[in-house]
């Protein structure tokens, strides 16, 4: 367990000092993050065996965001992302809810779906009937499928069918609803799911199609909430300006496309950085910010409490696993699942949600203050800085002329360099 993820100064660190503070407050064995290191993280040899078709792999930075305490356990959280700010922003508003209990999380059971898609039925009622009478029969045969699930406590839990109309005919399409304990679930699902199809189509009186999982993973549900204090936040004012920018997004679907961005910005960074499917993961959540109404939506809600603070609440879907795929082939993402410490896959959903609500927090913040380009600009002052040539002793004072030039280009960058570089020049 993580003694504490409260590091005063993180990243005037080293890179080399911040993997042994990290290791150390993490309780991890020294060289336990050496894997992030490019030439010891994944091989091409393991990544020909991951993909098909291997020509290389690519590196994306991993930061690791701080100030995180999730259901009363400090934590460090890695995050794959190639944007800037997004660590930074993370670990700023995760700071601001600890001295009011940090980010408070539940679950449902990590129940997932396949759908059995049924076509050419000539009843298609009488077809749903005959298949939930058949439930029994068709849960043994699925469960049979996968012996080692059930033994640890999942397997199927119940199916449902639903008649669907469409300009070509009316489908039959039969759910399997299947507890996977800590696994995402795909490979389980679709293997009952084609297992039980010639049955499925023999029952409805018809013939069997698509037998695959759905993304919607609106049975998988996770939930945080956390209380970002007032005076942290900059007064008062602040927090209503927040809960207004919030409400925006609620209210508009295209405010509320840009604003769920930022809540996948912190997500998907955890995801990807743990070995996860982010495009399962992405998929499921946007489809939960569809309303009863049909219209897409914010995933989160802003509000004041009755002292002022700022409450931030975000409901997804969550299908992450820390059993099978690439979070137990990928080097680097067994390190990062080891620093994070989430003993099972509800803990690292947990930990995920409260991510996508920092970040979402910052970014409303960064809005209703000072705009969003403030902080941003900072950073990627930094990479044109580098993309211009600049060595890392003259990075610092290049982006300072930049910023201050309001200039933030690559051709100004190449005219400070020159100028920093030529016999009488120097940095102003």
């Amino acid at each position: 367990m993580t003694s504490t993820s409260r590091i005063s100064g993180f990243r005037n660190l080293s890179i080399d000092e911040r993997r042994e503070r990290a290791v150390s407050a993490a309780g991890l064995e020294p060289h336990r993050l050496d894997v992030l290191s490019p030439d010891r993280g994944l091989s091409l040899d393991q990544a020909d065996h991951m993909v098909e078709n291997v020509i290389g792999v690519l590196g994306v930075p991993v930061g690791l965001a701080t100030n995180f305490v999730v259901d009363g356990r400090d934590v460090l959280v890695p995050m794959a992302t190639e944007e800037p700010s997004v660590v930074a922003a993370a670990s700023n508003l995760a700071r601001m809810t600890r001295d009011h209990g940090g980010f408070v999380t539940s679950s449902t059971a990590p129940l997932m779906q396949a759908q059995v898609q049924v076509v050419d039925v000539v009843d298609p009622e009488g077809a749903r009937m005959r298949l939930l009478a058949a439930a029994s029969e068709l849960i043994e045969l699925a469960n049979a499928q996968d012996p080692a699930l059930v033994a640890f406590g999942g397997g199927v839990r119940d199916i449902s069918v639903r008649v669907i109309p469409s300009s070509r005919q009316t489908y039959v399409v039969l759910h399997l609803i299947v507890d996977v304990r800590d696994a995402m679930g795909a490979n389980a699902v679709n293997t009952m799911a084609e297992a039980i199809a010639p049955r499925v189509a023999e029952i409805a009186g018809g013939r069997t199609l698509l037998r695959i999982l759905t993304n919607k993973a609106d049975l998988r549900i996770t939930r945080v909430s956390a209380v970002f204090d007032r005076e942290l936040l900059g007064g008062a004012e602040v927090v209503e300006n927040m809960v207004d920018a919030a409400e925006f997004a609620v209210v508009d679907p295209y405010r509320a496309a840009t604003h769920n961005k930022g809540i996948m910005n912190g997500i998907t960074a955890v995801v990807l950085a743990t070995g996860n499917d982010t495009r399962a993961v992405e998929a499921g959540a946007h489809s939960h910010a569809i309303g009863l109404d049909g219209r897409y939506t914010s995933m989160s809600r802003f509000e004041k409490d009755a002292d002022g603070h700022l409450v931030g609440t975000l409901e997804l879907p969550m299908p992450v696993g820390l059993v099978g795929g690439a979070t137990k082939v990928h080097p680097v993402a067994q390190a990062n699942v080891a620093l994070l410490g989430a003993a099972t896959a509800d803990e690292l959903a947990a930990v995920i949600l409260a991510v996508g609500l920092a970040q979402n927090a910052a970014a409303v913040r960064a809005l209703a203050t000072e705009g969003i380009q403030r902080g941003h600009m900072s950073l990627h002052a930094r990479n044109v800085a580098v993309s211009a040539g600049a060595a890392k002793e003259e990075v610092d004072a290049v982006v300072s002329r930049m910023i201050e030039a309001k200039a933030v280009r690559a051709e100004y960058a190449e005219q400070v360099l020159a100028e920093m570089r030529a016999p009488s020049g120097g940095v102003r």
